[in-house]
């Protein structure tokens, strides 16, 4: 009789305690669909980087955000996720080159890293720096009014490497080179000029989509 009891009680134990398990949810599968809205899939994009994808440790990743700020900030990969409200959005890039996909970014806006470090009066540009050497600029203010996201999912999936682990810019509204991946400097400048590796070679440097990149 004791065995039965004891060997019941430890049945209880462990139902209970599968039970009380909270639920993990796993993101090896991106999703296609999202809020009825049919999302492109990651396989759509085309290889078009100046040195191919890059390869970054998340252990020792570091974002820099620099300029003019009264606090510079260095923030590792998790820190970027778990001390900023994250977001999701559904975007289309366009690519100069023809193609196009729809997707949905999940990330943290632009402007809460920026609030951080507190940009200031004068400034009215921000650079981005990436791994292999890529550059791209846009102003303070579209990144600020337009609540541009720095994408670390998509579909559902961290980023793979080849999409730009660990963050891609998500320019809405402008052609594809503005949409800079692995990012690993954000520079907060006055130099509305600044043009980054494809505006050097004759691309618009405001890429607004409703304009000839040319």
């Amino acid at each position: 009789m004791k065995i039965i009891i004891i060997t019941e009680l430890i049945l209880i134990l462990i139902l209970t305690s599968c039970l009380n398990q909270s639920v993990v949810e796993l993101d090896s599968a991106q999703i296609r669909e999202y809020k009825g809205e049919r999302l492109d899939s990651l396989n759509d994009f085309f290889e078009n980087s100046i040195l191919g994808p890059q390869v970054i440790d998340e252990i020792g990743y570091s974002l820099k955000i620099t300029g003019l700020v009264k606090n510079n900030l260095d923030l590792s990969y998790t820190d970027v996720l778990e001390n900023f409200q994250n977001y999701k959005k559904v975007v289309t890039l366009y690519c100069v080159e023809g193609w196009d996909v729809k997707i949905l970014w999940e990330g943290v806006l632009v402007k809460d890293i920026l609030n951080k470090v507190k940009p200031i009066d004068d400034a009215d540009t921000v650079i981005f720096y990436a791994k292999d050497g890529y550059t791209t600029s846009l102003p303070l203010a579209y990144l600020v009014e337009n609540d541009i996201l720095l994408a670390y999912k998509m579909n559902n999936v961290t980023l793979p490497e080849e999409r730009g682990f660990p963050f891609q810019l998500v320019a809405e509204d402008k052609w594809g080179y503005k949409w800079i991946k692995w990012v690993t400097e954000i520079e907060v400048s006055n130099d509305s000029s600044y043009k980054g590796y494809w505006e050097r070679r004759g691309f618009s440097n405001s890429a607004n989509l409703d304009e000839d990149f040319r």
